[in-house]
C-alpha cells in the first residue's frame, strides 16, 4: 500500500487474453497437450453448474460425480467442439445445450455408459478441495427450481467466486490479504448496509480511508468480474446483460 492509504490495485493488473471460447477452439485443434489443458480450465469452470444440472435430473451422486467426468471426456473424445461457432452466442448456453444431448443418450444407454471412462482427467476429490464453493443452496430453491436454473445459479456463483479468488490475490500480493478479508463480505452491499465505522475499528484505520478502501476494491472486483464474463460470451455488447442476468439469479436465490 502506498503511503497515503491507497491499495493501488488497477496498475499492472494481469490481464487474460484467453477466453471460455479460444478455450473450445483450442480443444476442437485436436492438439494432445493443448486439447487436455483446456479441457482441464473447462472442468475447474464448469464442473460446478454441471454436476448440479445432473444431480436435478435424478441421478445418484456418484452416479452424477462419473456423468460429469464422461461428459467432459465426451467433450474431449466428440466432435462437438469441432463445429462450435463463436458467433452462437453465450458459450454456458452451448455447454448446456451439450449436456442435455448427452444424459439424452445416457439415459438411452443405462448402464452401458462408461462409468468414469478410461480417461484420468483431476479426481473428485481435487475438484472439490480446489475451489470450494461459498454458496449454500437453500433446500426450497433445490426442490423447486428447474435444473436449467439451478446450472445458471452455479455458474454465477463460480463466476462471482473466481472473481473474488483473484481479488485476493491481488491483494495479497500487495501485502493486504487481511483488508480484503475484512471487507470482501460488502464488496456487493449496498452502501447503507456498511457500517463503516465497525470496520474502522476492526482494521484499525480512520473512516475516510476505509472509504476509499472500499471504493477502490469495489471498482476492481466489478472489472475482474466484467473480465470473468467476458470469457463466456461471444461479444463485448452482451456483457452488461450477463452481469444483469448473474445478479438477478443470486438475488432470486438470497431472496
Amino acid at each position: 500500500m502506498k503511503s497515503n492509504g491507497a491499495v493501488g490495485l488497477n496498475s499492472g493488473a494481469k490481464e487474460f487474453a484467453t477466453t471460455q471460447w479460444s478455450v473450445v477452439l483450442s480443444c476442437a485443434d485436436r492438439t494432445e497437450d493443448k486439447a487436455r489443458a483446456a479441457l482441464a480450465q473447462l472442468c475447474r469452470t464448469y464442473w460446478r453448474p454441471i454436476f448440479t444440472f445432473v444431480c436435478r435430473q435424478g441421478f445418484s451422486v456418484a452416479d452424477a460425480q462419473d456423468l460429469t467426468q464422461d461428459f467432459f471426456i465426451m467433450v474431449l473424445e466428440g466432435h462437438l467442439l469441432q463445429v462450435a461457432d463463436p458467433s452462437r452466442g453465450r458459450f454456458r448456453s452451448l455447454l448446456l445445450k451439450a449436456l442435455q444431448h448427452f444424459l439424452i443418450d445416457a439415459n438411452k444407454k443405462g448402464n452401458a455408459w462408461k462409468r468414469g471412462g478410461e480417461t484420468n482427467l483431476i479426481s473428485w476429490d481435487d475438484w472439490m478441495a480446489e475451489a470450494p464453493s461459498q454458496l449454500s443452496v437453500p433446500l426450497r430453491i433445490l426442490d423447486t427450481w428447474p435444473a436449467e436454473r439451478l446450472y445458471d445459479l452455479r455458474w454465477a456463483a463460480t463466476v462471482v467466486e473466481k472473481a473474488l479468488r483473484r481479488l485476493a490475490e491481488e491483494c495479497e500480493s500487495r501485502g493486504r490479504r487481511r483488508v480484503f478479508d475484512k471487507v470482501s463480505g460488502y464488496l456487493t452491499a449496498e452502501r447503507n448496509d456498511i457500517s463503516y465505522d465497525e470496520l474502522s475499528v476492526s482494521l484499525g484505520v480512520p473512516v475516510p480511508m476505509v472509504r476509499r478502501l472500499m471504493r477502490q476494491l469495489r471498482l476492481r472486483y466489478r472489472a475482474l468480474l466484467r473480465d470473468e464474463i467476458a470469457q463466456t460470451v461471444s461479444a463485448s455488447s452482451e456483457i452488461d446483460d450477463e452481469i444483469r442476468y448473474l445478479c438477478a439469479v443470486l438475488s432470486a436465490a438470497g431472496g
